[in-house]
Formats: structure tokens, sequence, C-alpha cells
């Protein structure tokens, strides 16, 4: 018998914080403890949101606030559970849960 697995993204700026720490590190911590099976932090160099203010890489390459996708794939109702908490983390953003395919 298989199990269902999803793909959980977080759509938020690299300033957003939680606690005095950066969102994305209070994120993956917390998945860390609920011992999910891993998590990625990525960087964009431009996009945009909601707001419709562009993100973009400045003068000397420097950015005021980078987007940030957090990625983890786990089973879904470890997922699941773990939701409510991050959604009350996510201030400004997306939190999409997709189904994922596991192949190895």
């Amino acid at each position: 018998m298989s199990q269902s697995y999803k793909l959980l993204q977080i759509y938020i700026d690299e300033t957003d914080s939680w606690e005095q720490i950066p969102l994305y590190e209070a994120i993956v911590r917390r998945f860390r403890q609920l011992e999910l099976a891993g998590a990625t932090v990525h960087t964009g160099i431009m996009g945009f949101g909601s707001h419709q203010s562009v993100h973009r890489k400045r003068l000397f390459g420097i950015s005021d606030d980078r987007p940030v996708t957090i990625s983890v794939v786990d089973r879904e109702e470890k997922l699941r559970e773990i939701l409510p908490e991050i959604r009350g983390m996510v201030k400004e953003g997306l939190v999409v849960l997709m189904d994922a395919e596991v192949i190895s």
C-alpha cells in the first residue's frame, strides 16, 4: 500500500521575520523539530506577488527584498498537521500544497 506524498511550497519575502529571526529560518527549524523528511530554501532573483511590487536585483546586484520559496516533501498527514501553524507564521505570502510522486 503506497503512501500519499505532498509538496508544500511557501512563498515569502527575504525580509519577513518571526520572533526576530528570518521567517524562512524559523520555518525550516520548525520542520526539523517535527522531523519532516527535509526542506530547502530558494532565493529568487526576480518575482512579484499579490502586492504587484517587483523584487529584483538592484545596483551592484543588491536586492532590497528578494523572493524566497521554501519547499518540503513528506507524507500528506504530516504536512497537513503542521499547516495551521505555518499559516499562522506566514502573514503575507502564499502557502501551496500539491500532489507529489516520490520516485526515489
